[in-house]
């Protein structure tokens, strides 16, 4: 099992935070970056591969990852040039190469613990497999899922509310047919006049459509998508455990 960490983007909505430094460096307090947050909990679930997709700053994201590493682990990049004029699609497309077999494909911006990682896991096998939460209401920037027990049948971020069933939190397992039909839509995508302006998620739909996606629920569990600094403030506050530090 690998991991694929997308990591490309500057976060403009942060900014001034982001105005040097890229969103996957931001600090959680004082428990380290946000990058080096998704390492620490992937290493305890099993998964020493970890590619991570850089852009903005590259270079610092690169040195920081040289900081984070130690025996057991192998940590490398992938350079995205199109990350100032593409959305996280393109991304994907240009780490396809890191798609092969098994692996976890997990958004920069997702912080979580270590279980609901394991939950996504230890779901049923399936080709594709998206971890998902569920709350109270939902607001126009959640990737909103409708689904069929536990089948994908939507996904999108104007979905009708009175459809709606949970959202994405970011967080993707595929099995190894999941992983060669992913990077089959995303090359066919990248071919088409807006491919380079697509989520990831416009991929998922179409194998969602195909009838090859599972959801997994992490009902529960803690973790925080980081958009805004009030989303930071938030996980920063939610993930204070001295336990849970990373590097």
């Amino acid at each position: 099992m690998k991991a694929v960490i997308l990591s490309a983007g500057q976060g403009s909505r942060l900014l001034p935070l982001t105005e040097d430094c890229p969103k996957c460096l931001l600090r959680l307090g004082s428990t380290g970056s946000i990058l080096g947050w998704q390492i620490e909990q992937l290493a305890r679930c099993g998964i020493s591969e970890i590619a991570v997709v850089v852009g903005f700053r590259a270079q610092a994201v690169e040195l920081h990852l040289a900081r984070l590493n130690r025996p057991g682990l192998t940590l490398r990049t992938v350079y995205n040039p199109f990350y100032n004029v593409a959305d996280n699609l393109a991304s994907c497309w240009m780490a396809r190469h890191e798609m092969e077999g098994d692996f976890v494909l997990i958004n920069g911006d997702t912080v979580f613990e270590a279980e609901v990682l394991r939950r996504l896991l230890e779901s049923s096998p399936a080709p594709v497999t998206l971890a998902m939460d569920r709350k109270a209401s939902y607001d126009s920037d959640d990737m909103k899922v409708r689904v069929a027990g536990e089948r994908l049948l939507e996904i999108g971020k104007t979905l009708p509310l009175d459809c709606v069933d949970g959202e994405s939190i970011g967080m993707t397992r595929f099995d190894r047919d999941g992983a060669r039909w992913f990077v089959e839509v995303l090359d066919q995508t990248m071919r088409t006049p807006n491919g380079l302006g697509w989520w990831y998620l416009k991929a998922i739909s179409v194998l969602a459509e195909r009838g090859l996606v599972a959801v997994r629920s992490i009902e529960g569990l803690r973790w925080g998508e980081i958009d805004y600094p009030d989303d930071l403030a938030h996980v920063q506050q939610a993930f204070a455990s001295p336990a849970e530090h990373a590097a």
